[in-house]
C-alpha cells in the first residue's frame, strides 16, 4: 500500500471538492483512518483504504520535559527509529523535525552522528512528524506554524524529498505555513546550498552549521567537512544571499575548548564581514559518550561579546528539553539494534 502523505496535495488521488474535502480530513483536521472522513462517500472511503495507508509510523513514543517541550520518538514500519522535538512558547508552536534515520555528516558532538546512517526519510515520513506531533499535543496540525529541518539527518543529502515536503508545508490545502516560518539546516554543502538558492517557489530560511571559522578545527569537529572548505561554504552562502536577498543563519555549538577561544570569536566576525547574517550561539546538549562538553557561561558571554563588538547579529540559543534528552538522537541512540539499523 501506498503512504497517502508522500503525495503532493496536487497529486492526490481525487479531484476538485472532493480532493480539498480528503487534505482538510488529512492536513486540517489530521485524522488517522479513512473512517473518520464522514463527509466522504463510505465506498470512496473502502477504495481509498485499500489502496493508501494513513501513518508512517508502527510506534510513537514520547518523553516530556520540565520545561514544556517534547521529544517524539518514531518507529518506522521497517522498525528503524528517528526523532522529532515540540517546543511550545508563549507566541508561537516550533516543531524540529529529522529527514534521514541517523545521518552521514558524524559531527562528533552530535548523538545523531554516533548512530551511522541509516536511510533516508520519504516525504510523507517527513511530514508525518508534523502530524503526529499535532495529534500528541491536542492540536490541529495547522497549529504548529514554525519548523525547522534540523532534526536527525543532513536535509540537503536527502534533497529531493525533503524539498517535496517543503512544498507540502507551504501549500495552502495542505498545512499552510509561511515560507518565513520554515528553516533548513545544513552541516555546510556547497552545491545543495545553490541548489536551495534556485529554488524560486519555496523561499524557506537556510541556517548554516559551521562550528568553527576554520578548517583545522572544523575537520575534527566534523570528520566528513574536508569535502567541503570554510572558504568554500561561505561562497556557496554568499551566492545564496546575492540570488535570494535573505539572511543566512550560522549555527555554533559552542564546546569548551575547542571552537569556543576568542581569536576565534575574531575569525568567524571576519568570515561574516558584508554578509547579512545571524549566529546562533548554541550551549552544547551533552550526552554520554560524546567526549565533549559545553563552554562555560563566561566563556561564551566572552564569544558574545567578541561577536557583537564586531556589528555580528548574534544570539545565544538555549537548548530546550535536557531532561527529556531532547538533543537529536539521544533517545534513539539509546535503543539497542537501532543504530542505523532496526529497531
Amino acid at each position: 500500500m501506498e503512504l497517502l502523505l508522500d503525495l503532493h496535495p496536487d497529486a492526490y488521488p481525487l479531484e476538485g471538492f472532493r480532493r480539498r474535502q480528503l487534505l482538510d480530513w488529512v492536513y486540517g483536521q489530521g485524522v488517522g483512518t479513512f473512517d473518520a472522513m464522514t463527509n466522504l462517500p463510505t465506498e470512496l472511503r473502502a477504495e481509498l483504504a485499500a489502496t493508501y495507508h494513513l501513518s508512517p509510523y508502527r510506534e510513537i513514543e514520547t518523553v516530556r520535559s520540565a520545561d514544556g517541550s517534547v521529544k517524539y520518538l518514531f518507529t518506522l514500519h521497517d522498525g528503524r527509529q528517528m526523532e522529532a522535538v515540540y517546543m511550545p512558547y508563549l507566541d508561537r508552536k516550533t516543531i524540529c523535525v529529522s529527514t534521514m534515520v541517523g545521518c552521514p555528516a558524524k559531527c562528533a558532538f552530535c548523538a545523531t552522528g554516533a548512530m551511522g546512517f541509516g536511510r533516508n526519510l520519504t516525504p510523507g515520513e517527513i511530514v508525518g512528524q508534523i502530524l503526529a506531533v499535532a495529534g500528541g499535543e491536542g492540536l490541529e496540525p495547522r497549529e504548529l506554524r514554525n519548523l525547522v529541518f534540523m532534526g536527525m539527518g543532513e536535509p540537503l543529502l536527502n534533497y529531493a524529498n525533503t524539498m517535496t515536503a517543503a512544498r507540502i508545508l507551504l501549500h495552502p490545502l495542505a498545512l499552510g505555513m509561511s515560507k518565513r516560518r520554515v528553516t533548513l539546516s545544513t552541516v555546510g554543502l556547497p552545491k545543495g546550498i545553490r541548489q536551495l538558492a534556485a529554488e524560486d517557489d519555496l523561499g524557506i530560511k537556510l541556517a548554516i552549521s559551521l562550528h568553527a571559522p576554520d578548517d583545522a578545527t572544523r575537520n575534527t569537529i566534523i570528520p566528513t567537512g574536508h569535502r567541503n572548505s570554510v572558504a568554500e561554504i561561505m561562497d556557496a552562502a554568499r551566492e545564496y544571499q546575492a540570488a535570494t536577498g535573505r539572511r543566512v543563519t550560522f549555527e555554533y555549538a559552542m564546546l569548551r575548548g575547542v571552537n569556543d577561544h576568542l581569536w576565534q570569536a575574531e575569525e568567524l566576525a571576519g568570515l561574516l564581514r558584508g554578509l547579512v547574517s545571524h549566529v546562533n550561539l548554541i550551549p552544547m546538549n551533552p550526552w554520554e559518550g560524546s567526549g565533549f562538553e559545553s563552554s562555560s557561561e563566561d566563556q561564551i558571554q566572552a564569544f558574545y561579546d567578541a561577536l557583537e563588538a564586531r556589528g555580528i547579529d548574534v544570539s545565544v540559543r538555549r537548548s530546550r528539553g535536557k531532561d527529556a534528552g531532547a538533543a537529536c538522537g539521544q533517545l534513539a541512540l539509546k535503543r539497542p539494534g537501532a543504530v542505523a539499523g532496526t529497531a
